[in-house]
C-alpha cells in the first residue's frame, strides 16, 4: 500500500510539473501572442476559405434559373461540372485562365528584364545619378497599375470600340492597329511597366548584400566579367529573382484594372474579370470557382518556388556582406546609358501623368488642339453635355467623399496591419524554431497567396450573413477596412520580422536582469526599436491600399466608394475624361501620403517589403 501510494504520489508530482512548465510556456508573451494570431488568421482566413468553398458545392436561390429543379441549402457538384466539363466551360473558365497566364507570364518576364538590368547597372555600374533612378523606379509601383493602362488608352485609342480618339490617331490621322490598341499585347506592356518595380527593389537589394569575395576569387582567376555574371552572380541572386516572380505573376494573375480596360471591350476575358462579370449577375458559385483555380495556381507557384531554392532563400535576400568587387566601368557609354535610363523611367513614370492630364483638359473628346482645352472637367458646373450632367470633379461632393473614404480606408488599414505585423514578427522571431512559431508564420503568408479579386469573393461568402454574434458586413465600410487588413497582414509580418531580427537579444536580457516583465520589455524596448518596421509597414500598406482596386471591386457601394473604384465606374459608363482626373486626384494622395509618413522614423518601401 505504501509502496502504491509513493507510485500515485510520484505520478501526481510529475503530472504537476509538467503542468507548471506548461502553464510557464502557454504564459510567455510570445505564445500568448501566437495563439491570439492563429485565432485572428483563422478567423479572417481559414473560415472564408471555407465558406467561400461550401458555396460551390451548394445550390443557390439563384442556380434555379440554370438548374430546374434545384432546391437551395442541398449539396451538388453543379457548379463544378458547369465551369470545368460543360459546353460553357471553354468560354467561361479555360479561355480566361489561358488569358491570364499569358499575360502574367508575358509581363512577368518583360518585368524582369527591365528590373533585372536596371537594378545591375545601378548597383554593379558606375553609373551616375542612382539616387534618381532609386526614386523614379519606385513611382510606377506607387501609381494604381491601371494608371498606365488608362495612359495607353489615351495614346492608342483607335475607336473600335468606341469614346475619344487616341492622341497618335489625332496627330497621324491614321488608327492604330486592334492588336496594338486592345488585348494581350497593350495589358502585358502596361502591366510590366508597373510590376518592374518589384524586380528592381529585390535584386539591387540582393545585388548590394552578395558577399563579393567569389566574384574577387573569379577576377583573380582570369574569368570575364561576362562570365563571373553568368557562372557566380546570377546564381547568387536568383532567390531575389524568384521572389519578385512571385510577387508580379501572383499580382498580374489576379489584376482587374488594366484587363478590365484594354481587354473586356474587345471581349479577352482574364480570370479576374470574368469572376466580377459572374458575381455582378448573382453567380456566386460559378465565380467561387474561378477564385479556388486562381488560388491554386498561385498556391502551385509558391510550391515550385519552394522546391527549386526553398523556403528560406525564396523570400530572403543574401545575408552575407563582403567588400564591393570594383565596378564595371560604363567608359564611353556612361552618359548616353544614364541618359537612356532616365527617359525611360520619366516617359513610364511622368508621360502616363501628362496624357491623363491632357486628356481632361478636352472640352471635345479626340480634339488635342489648344483651341479645345477647357476647366470644365475639373471646376466646371452641372452640364447635361458634359460628364453626363456630374459637375467638375473638384466642385462634385461624391468625389470628396470617395477621397475621405479613401484616406479612412488606407490610414485604418495601415495602422491595424502595422501593428499586427509587429505582434506577429515578434511571435515569430522570438519563437523561432517551434512548430507554433512556424505554423504562425505559414498561416500569416496564405493571404499572399490568394490574387486580390479572389480574395474579395471570399469575403462576399462570408459576410453575407451573420458569422457567430458578428453582423453580416456586406455593404458597409467595415468589411472594406477588415478585408483589406487580412489581405496585407504577409506584408506586415514580413517587415515586422524583418525588423525584429535586428533587434540584440542583449538589451532584452539587460531590461530582464533590471526588473522588467516581459510586456515592459515589449512596450518600452522591442515595439521603439522596431518602430522603422512599424513605420515602413505602414507606409507599404498605405500605398497598396490607397491604389487597391482588385481587392475590393467587388465589395463597395455607392455608400462605401473609394477613389480606386469611383475611377472604374466612370471608365465603365463611358466618362473617361472624368475618370482619368479622378486619377490624378489619387496619385496626388498617395504621393502627398507617401512623403509625410516616409519622414517618419526612416521609413520606406524597401523596409516594408521587408529588405
Amino acid at each position: 500500500m505504501a509502496k502504491q501510494a509513493g507510485e500515485e504520489q510520484g505520478l501526481f508530482e510529475r503530472l504537476e510539473a509538467r503542468v507548471r512548465r506548461f502553464w510557464r510556456w502557454v504564459t510567455t508573451p510570445q505564445v500568448i501572442l501566437s495563439l491570439v494570431m492563429l485565432f485572428v488568421m483563422f478567423y479572417m482566413v481559414i473560415i472564408p476559405l471555407y465558406r467561400m468553398l461550401m458555396t460551390t458545392i451548394t445550390f443557390s436561390e439563384s442556380d434555379v434559373r440554370y438548374a430546374p429543379g434545384a432546391v437551395p441549402g442541398d449539396f451538388t457538384l453543379f457548379h463544378w461540372i458547369r465551369m470545368l466539363s460543360s459546353k460553357v466551360s471553354t468560354i467561361m473558365t479555360y479561355e480566361p485562365l489561358v488569358h491570364s497566364l499569358t499575360i502574367s507570364l508575358g509581363a512577368t518576364f518583360f518585368a524582369f528584364v527591365i528590373g533585372g538590368a536596371l537594378a545591375w547597372m545601378v548597383v554593379r555600374t558606375d553609373m551616375p545619378g542612382r539616387h534618381t533612378i532609386n526614386v523614379l523606379a519606385t513611382v510606377p509601383y506607387i501609381m494604381p497599375s491601371w494608371t498606365i493602362a488608362m495612359a495607353w488608352k489615351v495614346l492608342f485609342n483607335n475607336g473600335t470600340t468606341g469614346g475619344m480618339p487616341g492622341f497618335l490617331m489625332y496627330l497621324t490621322g491614321t488608327p492604330p492597329p486592334d492588336w496594338i490598341s486592345y488585348g494581350p499585347v497593350p495589358i502585358i506592356v502596361s502591366s510590366a511597366l508597373h510590376y518592374y518595380t518589384f524586380f528592381f527593389l529585390f535584386v539591387s537589394a540582393a545585388l548590394m548584400s552578395i558577399d563579393s569575395s567569389l566574384e574577387e576569387a573569379g577576377e583573380l582567376a582570369g574569368a570575364s566579367r561576362w562570365r563571373i555574371l553568368r557562372k557566380i552572380t546570377f546564381p547568387l541572386v536568383i532567390p531575389a529573382l524568384l521572389s519578385g516572380f512571385i510577387m508580379t505573376f501572383s499580382k498580374t494573375m489576379g489584376t482587374f484594372g488594366g484587363p478590365n480596360i484594354l481587354g473586356v471591350p474587345v471581349r479577352y476575358y482574364t480570370m479576374s474579370t470574368m469572376l466580377r462579370s459572374n458575381t455582378q449577375v448573382g453567380a456566386f458559385g460559378d465565380g467561387f470557382v474561378l477564385a479556388i483555380v486562381l488560388i491554386l495556381f498561385s498556391m502551385t507557384t509558391i510550391f515550385l518556388n519552394q522546391k527549386i531554392v526553398g523556403t528560406r532563400k525564396s523570400y530572403e535576400t543574401i545575408g552575407g556582406r563582403g567588400f564591393m568587387a570594383q565596378k564595371t566601368k560604363l567608359r564611353n557609354w556612361r552618359m548616353p546609358l544614364t541618359s537612356m535610363v532616365i527617359i525611360f523611367q520619366v516617359i513610364v513614370a511622368v508621360l502616363p501623368l501628362l496624357l491623363l492630364i491632357l486628356s481632361t483638359l478636352m472640352a471635345r473628346s479626340g480634339d488635342y488642339s489648344i483651341g479645345n482645352l477647357t476647366l470644365a472637367h475639373w471646376i466646371g458646373q452641372s452640364n447635361e453635355k458634359i460628364n453626363n450632367g456630374e459637375p467638375g470633379v473638384l466642385l462634385n461632393p461624391a468625389i470628396y467623399r470617395g477621397a475621405w473614404n479613401s484616406i479612412k480606408l488606407a490610414l485604418y488599414t495601415a495602422f491595424f496591419t502595422a501593428l499586427l505585423g509587429v505582434i506577429l514578427g515578434y511571435a515569430i522571431v522570438k519563437g523561432r524554431g517551434t512548430r507554433l512559431a512556424k505554423f504562425v508564420e505559414q498561416l500569416a503568408f496564405i493571404p499572399y497567396v490568394i490574387p486580390g479579386i479572389a480574395f474579395g469573393a471570399v469575403y462576399i461568402s462570408m459576410f453575407t450573413k451573420p458569422v457567430g454574434p458578428i453582423p453580416p458586413l456586406y455593404g458597409t465600410f467595415a468589411l472594406l477596412v477588415v478585408v483589406s487588413v487580412a489581405k496585407h497582414i504577409p506584408y506586415s509580418s514580413r517587415s515586422g520580422v524583418s525588423a525584429m531580427l535586428q533587434v540584440g537579444r542583449e538589451l532584452e536580457e539587460a531590461a530582464a536582469l533590471a526588473g522588467a516583465n516581459a510586456w515592459q520589455r515589449f512596450a518600452r524596448i522591442i515595439f521603439p526599436l522596431t518602430s522603422t518596421g512599424f513605420v515602413s509597414g505602414f507606409l507599404l500598406t498605405f500605398i497598396t491600399t490607397m491604389r487597391e482596386l482588385s481587392l475590393i471591386i467587388l465589395l463597395v457601394t455607392p455608400t462605401t466608394a473609394v477613389l480606386a473604384s469611383m475611377t472604374m465606374r466612370y471608365i465603365e459608363n463611358g466618362n473617361e475624361q472624368q475618370a482619368n482626373a479622378v486619377i490624378i486626384i489619387l496619385i496626388v494622395l498617395v504621393l502627398i501620403g507617401n512623403f509625410i509618413i516616409s519622414r517618419f522614423r526612416g521609413g520606406s518601401l524597401k523596409k516594408g517589403l521587408g529588405m
